[in-house]
């Protein structure tokens, strides 16, 4: 790890009063940008500690929102998540990631920032745009299974790791941002994320001198909600595919649809031909495989992510189908696949 000056913020001095650049980063609960740190991905000359920001730990709503500080951790989401119906969506992504105690350090902004887990972005022997712009993307004509079939380039096909950020795309969820004058600024999940285009080292819309603030999301009734993830083993491993889904149905069709998938592109991934395929449209098989190949017509695979696809296909068929079934017997869920109705 190299030397680095560290700051404190507390949230009441000016971010303009910080040594904020390209060489600087926030510093959350550390489980991501630590790693980073040790292996040389990561080489900040300044980090700035967000530790004794106090007031960005709390999560509080009014009548139309809830509104999530920066750094409240994914276990306290979580649990305040699980006794909201309307977030069972958001409660059932975070307790498939990562481990406990991962949980309890992991903050909202930090799980939302985090980096790739592509194996080549983490061994700095090898050619990595996202890493060093330029060098090339040792993934593209070598082993890629863990990597993206949505969003890519010919300069970078590596995942976002997030369950919490997809499930947030799928319900909407804002961010809130506060810049180096004092004024705020707000911007769509769904419009955060940046594909990686021909500089795959910028991720999102956060200029390197702002911060995320906290995380709003609209109450409103998401059905019965659904994230399904596939991967390697049951605990502590990315997903090769998830899907997060809420349906509420009338007289036997879509009413209204909350939907994103994991594990497929180089953002969380909002599908929105999919969407356009199954609004009002009765949840058969036939028409989620119409729904998979529209959204499916943008996909590349790269050899050893061939399989994604078909994971994908059959994913979103097995979750749409149950949460269908499910509330066709019981019209006004609102909650998790597994409460009782």
């Amino acid at each position: 790890m190299q030397p680095f000056n560290l700051h404190h913020y507390n949230g009441e001095t000016p971010l303009a009063n910080y040594p904020l650049d390209n060489t600087s980063r926030f510093l959350a609960g550390g489980t991501n940008l630590i790693d980073l740190m040790k292996l040389q991905v990561e080489t900040p000359q300044t980090l700035v500690s967000l530790a004794k920001w106090g007031n960005a730990n709390t999560i509080s709503e009014d009548d139309n929102h809830y509104y999530i500080g920066a750094m409240v951790t994914n276990s306290d989401l979580a649990k305040f998540a699980h006794t909201q119906p309307s977030l069972s969506l958001l409660a059932q992504a975070l307790l498939s990631g990562a481990t406990v105690q991962l949980r309890n350090r992991a903050t909202t902004a930090g799980n939302l920032l985090q980096r790739t887990r592509c194996y080549y972005f983490y061994d700095t022997t090898k050619a990595c745009n996202k890493r060093e712009l330029g060098t090339g993307c040792s993934a593209i004509n070598s082993m890629n299974r863990i990597h993206a079939i949505f969003g890519t380039s010919d300069h970078c096909i590596a995942t976002h790791p997030s369950d919490m950020a997809v499930a947030m795309m799928a319900l909407n969820a804002q961010v809130h941002i506060q810049q180096p004058n004092g004024s705020t600024r707000q911007i769509s999940l769904r419009d955060f994320y940046r594909e990686p285009g021909d500089t795959p080292h910028i991720e999102n819309q956060l200029h390197e001198d702002e911060l995320i603030t906290h995380v709003s999301i609209e109450k409103k009734a998401n059905g019965t909600q659904y994230y399904h993830k596939v991967r390697d083993r049951s605990s502590y491993a990315f997903a090769l595919v998830s899907v997060a889904a809420g349906l509420k149905i009338d007289d036997g069709r879509v009413k209204d649809l909350t939907l994103a998938f994991g594990g497929v592109g180089t953002k969380p991934w909002y599908p929105q031909k999919a969407i356009r395929v199954l609004e009002g449209a009765e949840i058969t098989s036939e028409v989620i495989s119409q729904a998979a190949e529209a959204e499916l017509s943008s996909a590349k695979t790269y050899g050893s992510n061939d399989f994604k696809p078909e994971l994908l296909r059959r994913t979103l068929e097995k979750v749409l189908l149950e949460i269908a079934k499910h509330q066709e017997k019981h019209p006004e869920h609102e909650g998790a696949l597994y409460d009782n109705a």
